[in-house]
């Protein structure tokens, strides 16, 4: 009995040391553009794997073309500049939100209230997809 009771801690604190799942993606939204032949928006919270990724592109097959950008302010003016590479630290997280890192998706074929497959590709040739939720130009993002 005691010989089992002193297991207890120690696989408590192997627990604790756990590797990071693989990489994932949480709360993928698209906001559908107010004017239809603009781009709309992508966003999610990328959740970093075991070890160190570098995010190269996010793409749909909902859109004929995506990319990545990432929103600016300089001298009270906000700007848009493209994103060749994302870097996802182990374990850590990476958010694309309103104002800040984004992928712009052209010619999207989707309607409020759907949702459509967002694809992420990484420098080491590995990929996953997950399902964004479509709101409308003037609807709050998703919960």
């Amino acid at each position: 009995m005691k010989s089992a009771l002193l297991l207890v801690p120690a696989i408590v604190a192997l627990s604790a040391c756990q590797q990071p799942k693989d990489a994932a993606v949480g709360h993928a939204w698209v906001r559908l553009s107010a004017v239809p032949s603009n781009p709309s928006a992508a966003y999610f919270t990328l959740k970093g794997g075991p070890k160190d990724a570098t995010l190269t592109g996010v793409s749909t097959t909902a859109a004929v073309r995506s990319e990545m950008h990432e929103s600016m302010s300089a001298g009270g003016m906000m700007s848009m500049a493209p994103l060749k590479l994302v870097a996802v630290r182990a374990g850590g997280e990476v958010t694309f939100a309103p104002g800040g890192k984004h992928v712009m998706l052209y010619g999207l074929k989707a309607t409020p209230g759907g949702t459509v497959p967002l694809t992420f590709t990484f420098a080491d040739g590995h990929s996953l997809t997950a399902p964004a939720k479509v709101v409308g130009a003037g609807d709050p993002a998703p919960e």
